[in-house]
């Protein structure tokens, strides 16, 4: 299995940043649109909503993503865990030093395996007519990449990698999630139900709503 690849979707006169996940055979099997495009994204993206916040079954493991920023929307890093989430993928445009941090922490507190994607850029892959801020020498690293592999305690098991493309590798034993969850599960035996709740809601959110016959008359409209 492809565990998760985005995309740039359309959806009508719309688009979105869309992490969609493929079987082995190329059948999609889900997708998830980011919810809250960052900064400037929000000129070009639409939001997405709840109904994507997937997390899949899977040969491998349950596996789900979370695109870039989100990964600093506390609840929605619950959502996940919630799902019981073991291969959490977290696709991003961030090469800064303090991403890994990030990375480690969200191992570390949802008990899974973090796999961090972070492309590597020069002026070069880009096209001629656009205007890098960093200048135009084909040379010019726009991103660095820094991709890396995260156990569900914490350590990294693969990358950081800056120095261009790569491919990276690890071998996850899935044990070590359950292993992990012994002393602390954030949506489990570590929860405080009593204090703290989370309410989801994962219905598609449509702008137009078309109810015809029985539908109408169970809603009580004439």
């Amino acid at each position: 299995m492809r565990p998760a690849c985005i995309f740039i979707e359309r959806d009508g006169g719309t688009l979105y940043c869309t992490v969609l996940f493929f079987s082995p055979e190329g059948t999609l099997l889900g997708k998830h649109r980011k919810l809250m495009p960052t900064a400037a994204e929000r000129l070009v993206w639409g939001f997405g909503d709840g109904s994507t916040l997937t997390v899949l079954d899977t040969p491998i493991g349950r596996v789900g993503a979370v695109i870039c920023w989100e990964n600093y929307m506390p609840l929605l890093r619950t959502a996940m865990y919630a799902k019981g989430i073991q291969i959490y993928c977290a696709p991003t445009a961030d090469d800064r030093d303090s991403w890994l941090s990030s990375m480690r922490h969200i191992a570390l507190e949802g008990r899974c395996f973090v796999l961090s994607a972070c492309q590597y850029l020069t002026r070069a892959d880009c096209p001629d007519d656009y205007a890098a801020a960093q200048g135009n020498d084909p040379n010019t690293v726009l991103m660095r990449g820094g991709s890396a592999i995260i156990s569900p305690l914490g350590a990294v098991l693969a990358g950081p990698h800056f120095d261009g493309e790569t491919i990276l590798t690890a071998d996850l034993d899935l044990s070590d999630i359950t292993r992990g969850k012994y002393d602390f599960d954030a949506t489990g035996h570590y929860a405080r139900p009593d204090v703290f709740q989370l309410t989801i809601n994962e219905k598609p959110m449509q702008p137009v709503v078309v109810k015809i016959g029985s539908d109408m008359a169970k809603s009580g409209e004439p």
